[in-house]
């Protein structure tokens, strides 16, 4: 049993250090006021992101291994729902925010003026459509997994 305990351990630290900065990720880029500031907005999201990917890999590693061992989380309904929706969410990377994110990278790298153009506003206006929306998954999951409501 003390694996199990390990994984649950395992398993809030990465929701922790994986779904936390996931958070705040837009609110640190919307504040820059020029490119100068937009461009180390993104960067600071870039290594955030970092935190997001090995964090959101250990979740899904450890609420499987916690299915694993205990398998009959796999008939209940707040586990399955919560796997579905996770994976729904890390789909939207590669699928929607990935290529929603080109655009605006080709931008902070080509742009000369240090005023922010129009154009980044309506491109990421996008992108943190499908942003919030997966924040709005996560919270979901988050509810889930400490209400277990079925």
């Amino acid at each position: 049993m003390w694996w199990y305990k390990i994984l649950i351990v395992t398993h809030v630290l990465s929701a922790i250090l994986g779904l936390g900065p996931g958070f705040v990720m837009i609110y640190i880029v919307t504040k820059a006021t020029n490119m100068t500031e937009l461009r180390h907005a993104y960067l600071i999201r870039h290594r955030l992101h970092i935190f997001v990917m090995i964090g959101g890999t250990l979740l899904l590693l450890s609420g499987l291994a916690m299915g694993y061992i205990n398998p009959h989380l796999f008939k209940m309904g707040w586990y399955v729902t919560a796997l579905i929706l996770f994976l729904v969410a890390l789909a939207l990377g590669p699928l929607l925010l990935a290529p929603l994110s080109k655009p605006i990278k080709k931008l902070l790298r080509e742009h000369t003026d240090e005023q922010i153009p129009e154009s980044y506003y309506n491109l990421s206006k996008k992108l943190f459509f499908f942003e919030r929306l997966e924040n709005i998954l996560f919270i979901i999951i988050i509810l889930l997994m400490i209400l277990k409501p079925f």
